[in-house]
């Protein structure tokens, strides 16, 4: 018999041990944390970056002297097939591959008043057709090794609210939810592949960190909007929340802004 009565109740510890993860981003701030979060726990780590080599194996070294990780590092642009290959070779190498965390993404700082066609592209290709794309491949990767896994796509705040101004930003990131939403109906299953999104808010990490320290949200803060700028680590929790082996979640969308969406 279990329930309250006995309060026998399962809570698993070190569930991600062993397990094969890739970081698409995960030199970045949002990515970083979570790399420390898996590591600490003994999951085996694949970590992305786009171009800045010096930060990502310095992340390397530091999980190695900390944790005793052997972290693969792989380097470019996730929207070349090339690249997304080198990413899914990289995790077959340490084993079946469970999960996906998809950081990867540009804060198209270009004024929406002048924005050109060029500019749209970019920020679809950065923001959506890449992180996409890969979800694609690693869950595909994952129904061929017969893995049950997750991935997590990052999204922002600025997808599920109006953000004056955002529109070439938050356009392709309003898209890359609904994308995760069919690939979750597509690849889940009792033995299949979550898929959920991750929606941060100002965090004092990632893109969000030239906002703040510009003062462009000072004002969320001062009027009680919200308690506190974001850190690296809420987010990190609930990636690691969906990550969970036999989690019982799919196709959603968690917002971490501390309450900025629902009272600005």
């Amino acid at each position: 018999m279990t329930g309250p009565a006995n309060l026998r109740f399962e809570f698993p510890r070190d569930t991600l041990r062993g397990r094969v993860l890739l970081l698409a981003g995960g030199s970045g701030g949002l990515g970083a944390a979570t790399a420390v979060l898996a590591a600490a726990e003994g999951a085996r780590l694949v970590i992305g970056y786009r171009s800045k080599r010096a930060r990502a194996e310095q992340l390397q070294e530091s999980l190695a002297e900390r944790y005793g990780s052997s972290i693969e590092l792989v380097e470019g642009e996730i929207a070349r097939e090339a690249v997304r290959r080198r990413y899914l070779s990289a995790a077959a190498e340490l084993g079946p591959l469970y999960g996906l965390v998809c950081f990867s993404g540009s804060p198209a700082r270009v004024d929406w008043k002048t924005a050109r066609a060029g500019d749209l592209a970019a920020s679809l290709e950065a923001n959506y057709s890449g992180p996409v794309l890969l979800a694609r491949d690693a869950a595909r990767q994952m129904q061929q090794e017969k893995q049950s896994g997750a991935i997590v796509l990052l999204s922002t705040m600025q997808a599920v609210a109006l953000f004056e101004g955002s529109t070439n930003y938050a356009g392709p990131k309003a898209a890359l939810i609904l994308a995760a939403r069919i690939l979750a109906r597509e690849v889940g299953g009792p033995d299949g592949v979550r898929v959920n999104v991750v929606a941060p808010g100002v965090n004092r990490a990632g893109m969000a960190l030239a906002s703040i320290e510009s003062g462009k949200y000072d004002r969320f803060v001062q009027e009680g909007i919200i308690p506190r700028f974001g850190r690296a680590e809420d987010v990190a929790r609930v990636v690691r929340l969906l990550l969970e082996p036999d989690n019982y979640v799919t196709g959603q969308v968690i917002t971490v802004d501390g309450g900025l969406t629902l009272r600005r």
